[in-house]
C-alpha cells in the first residue's frame, strides 16, 4: 500500500488550511491509500527554533516522511511566500529528504496576485531537498475554503475540482512506483 504525508505548515490547526489537508486526506484515504497528517505546529517551538535536528519530535516527523512514497506539503501564503513554520522544519528535514518522492505542493492565499508563490517561493526549496518528481501544485483562493460554525470547512467547486485533478495526478504516480 502507498503511502502520504501530508506536511502541513500552518500555525494552527483551525485555519481554513486545515480544510484542505482535511479534504486531500479524505480524498486520498478513500483510493485506498495510507495518509498520515504531519503537523509542524505540534513540534515544540524549541525543537523548530534551536534547530534540535536529534530532538524526538523532530526525528519522528523525519521519520515519518522517510517512509512516506509521497509528500504533500501544504502552506498558506505569508508575505508573499510560505510560512516561516514551514520553513523553519523544513531547514530540520535531511538535505536530500525528498529524493525520490513524488511531491505535491498545495498553498492558500488571500489574493490571486500570490498565484505563483508555489512557484516561486516553495518549489525551490522542495527542489533543494532532492524533490524530483513534483506534480503541478494547486493555488487555492481563501475566499474559496469558508469556516462553518461547527468548525467544519466547505470547499468550493471549482476548488475542489481542481485539487481532485492534482490528487488523481498524484495518485497515478503512485501506481507508477
Amino acid at each position: 500500500m502507498s503511502k502520504i504525508v501530508i506536511i502541513s505548515g500552518g500555525p494552527s490547526k483551525t485555519t481554513r488550511l486545515k480544510g484542505i489537508v482535511d479534504y486531500a486526506s479524505n480524498y486520498l484515504s478513500a483510493k485506498g491509500i495510507d495518509v498520515e497528517e504531519l503537523h509542524v505546529i505540534d513540534i515544540p517551538a524549541e525543537d523548530l527554533i534551536l534547530a534540535k535536528f536529534n530532538s524526538d519530535a523532530v526525528v519522528a516527523a523525519n521519520k515519518k516522511v522517510e517512509e512516506a512514497d509521497a509528500v504533500i506539503v501544504a502552506s498558506q501564503v505569508y508575505k508573499a511566500s510560505f510560512t516561516g513554520i514551514l520553513k523553519t522544519y523544513l531547514d530540520l528535514l535531511p538535505q536530500k529528504g525528498l529524493e525520490n518522492k513524488i511531491v505535491l505542493p498545495l498553498m492558500l492565499g488571500g489574493t490571486i496576485a500570490h498565484l505563483l508563490a508555489i512557484d516561486y517561493s516553495l518549489k525551490p526549496v522542495l527542489a533543494s531537498l532532492g524533490a524530483q518528481n513534483m506534480i503541478k501544485g494547486v493555488y487555492t483562493l481563501d475566499t474559496c475554503v469558508v469556516r462553518n460554525d461547527d468548525g467544519s470547512t466547505t470547499i468550493e467547486q471549482e476548488a475542489k475540482e481542481r485539487l481532485e485533478r492534482s490528487f488523481a495526478d498524484l495518485v497515478v504516480e503512485l501506481k507508477k512506483q
